[in-house]
């Protein structure tokens, strides 16, 4: 097996299982233990993966979020859920932003149940999903593409949306701490904060995984948001906190908006 392939294919099995051994690695590739510490150390300079003690893995930590072809598999209909509610909030005829992450994905159904609507995106899969959809004036934001976080970042991305304002921004974040929205990466972290500030309501899509975590970089307090939408899985407790806080709390299970 070419080098390459075997990166190609060393990274897939982190997708599906998360975390590896170095022993199991080897054996799994049939190549000496020096070999995977070489593919780990390439795949971890191109911040597809991180080497921990022993092994490898692609689940996020404070500063590593991993790969959007991981997250999109974890917590699916969670997320779906989320989505949905949040997409209660966006009328017909209006513009609306709507990020990168895995979350808001899940949006693009709830989207063209919306029509006609403009929809700015830096979302590659949102791009491909709206791609098409009549009664949907799709604006796709333009940059360098991130095939770690499928979307576009950088200069291009922030002037275009300089020039741009939406009536609501649908976003999300890899962590939450208290009442502090955070994110590990300064590109993406950038264009979410452009994109607060381009819109005149905004809501937050979390599932209740990323909450009690923290990040690099902070992105915005979430009194910025005119809501955090998430889900009956996220603890009692932290809701409790949340709205204690003045942060106003959806769960996607508890009716409409």
């Amino acid at each position: 097996m070419k080098p390459d392939d075997r990166r190609d294919e060393l990274l897939e099995h982190l997708m599906e299982v998360g975390s590896a051994s170095l022993e199991d690695l080897a054996a799994r590739f049939n190549v000496s233990k020096m070999t995977i510490h070489r593919d780990l150390d390439d795949l971890e300079r191109d911040g597809l993966l991180r080497k921990v003690r022993g092994g490898a893995t692609i689940e996020a930590s404070g500063q590593f979020e991993s790969d959007f072809r991981y997250r999109a598999r974890v917590g699916v209909s969670e997320k779906a859920a989320i989505a949905a509610r949040a997409a209660e909030f966006v009328e017909p005829g209006t513009s609306v932003l709507v990020d990168d992450g895995s979350t808001t994905q899940h949006l693009v159904p709830f989207l063209i149940e919306k029509r006609p609507l403009t929809v700015i995106t830096n979302s590659q899969s949102v791009i491909e999903g709206l791609t098409g959809a009549l009664g949907i004036e799709l604006i796709a934001l333009g940059g360098s593409y991130s095939r770690k976080f499928n979307g576009f970042f950088g200069m291009l991305t922030l002037a275009a949306l300089k020039n741009l304002r939406a009536d609501v921004a649908l976003l999300s974040s890899s962590a939450v701490q208290g009442r502090t929205a955070y994110h590990q990466d300064q590109d993406v972290l950038e264009v979410k904060r452009r994109m607060i500030a381009s819109a005149s309501r905004r809501y937050l899509l979390v599932d209740h995984q990323k909450f009690g975590r923290t990040a690099l970089h902070m992105m915005s307090d979430l009194d910025v948001f005119d809501g955090v939408v998430t889900s009956g899985d996220l603890d009692p407790r932290q809701a409790t906190l949340l709205r204690d806080n003045g942060i106003k709390t959806i769960i996607a299970e508890e009716g409409s908006a």
